[in-house]
């Protein structure tokens, strides 16, 4: 399955759920807006499956799971 991570530049909540993804062994692809030629459509597209407006969104095996701390809840679930 694939796992897509939508960044931006200059935001530690974005490095923090890359370094958390590489811990966990998970690769994924980075879609990163500050570095886009069309951020209007990197914003649709994330509006596609969000209404959330921050950063990271991500997209962990074709499923979303939302931004940073939803990605380290996914891992670190307390019962």
């Amino acid at each position: 399955m694939t796992t897509t991570v939508y960044t931006k530049n200059f935001c530690p909540y974005c490095d923090m759920a890359k370094q958390l993804l590489t811990e966990k062994g998970v690769e994924y692809k980075e879609i990163n807006i500050s570095h886009s030629t069309n951020p209007d459509a990197v914003l649709k597209e994330i509006q596609s499956f969000t209404s959330q407006k921050t950063f990271p969104q991500i997209i962990l095996d074709g499923n979303y799971v939302g931004g940073y701390t939803d990605l380290r809840d996914h891992y670190y679930k307390t019962d």
